[in-house]
């Protein structure tokens, strides 16, 4: 029950006869005081939105969402950017998740370019190899490790965004 009906089954019963208009006006103000203050936790009622689960979700979402790149060629890169611009805001910890991934998807291209030419002299093939299975594994451990409420910096990853621990709420981790 949202606060808004909590007050209309108050004037309900104050015109039933139920609660005088003192005892509607004290019921009144305490849900007020509830709604305004944040601590209304009635179904439907607004709540906080920075919550650690949100803040978890939606990082575990950032992470896993390079693995778009097998079902679109740049969907690896885009959802990524995507999801952490329009979170970072209302989410405060999604900040530090993007910034590691965007790292990571940054590191991972230029590693790629580096290692074709390296395939003419075969050790470029290995290396491809290695950082295939890389792209793979680190987005799992990254998006498990969001989900447990800790930053965890891609190894190998280079640091084009910095990325400060103390701002984020979520990290405990790094």
């Amino acid at each position: 029950m949202t606060t808004a009906d909590e007050i209309l089954k108050l004037q309900q019963l104050r015109e039933s006869g139920a609660l005088t208009e003192e005892e509607f006006q004290r019921a009144k103000e305490k849900l007020m005081a509830e709604y305004n203050s944040g601590q209304c936790t009635s179904e439907g009622a607004s709540r906080p939105k920075n919550t650690e689960s949100d803040v978890r979700q939606w990082a575990l979402f950032i992470h896993l969402s390079q693995f778009g790149f097998y079902a679109f060629p740049l969907a690896g890169i885009v959802l990524p950017i995507l999801l952490w611009q329009l979170k970072k805001n209302e989410l405060p910890g999604i900040d530090a998740h993007g910034r590691v991934v965007l790292n990571w998807v940054i590191s991972l291209f230029i590693y790629a370019i580096i290692c074709i030419p390296l395939c003419f002299l075969f050790v470029g093939i290995p290396m491809l190899f290695v950082l295939a299975l890389a792209a793979v594994i680190f987005p799992i451990i990254g998006a498990i490790k969001a989900n447990d409420g800790i930053l965890w910096k891609y190894p190998a990853s280079i640091q084009f965004f910095s990325v400060n621990p103390r701002d984020v709420n979520c990290v405990k981790g790094f």
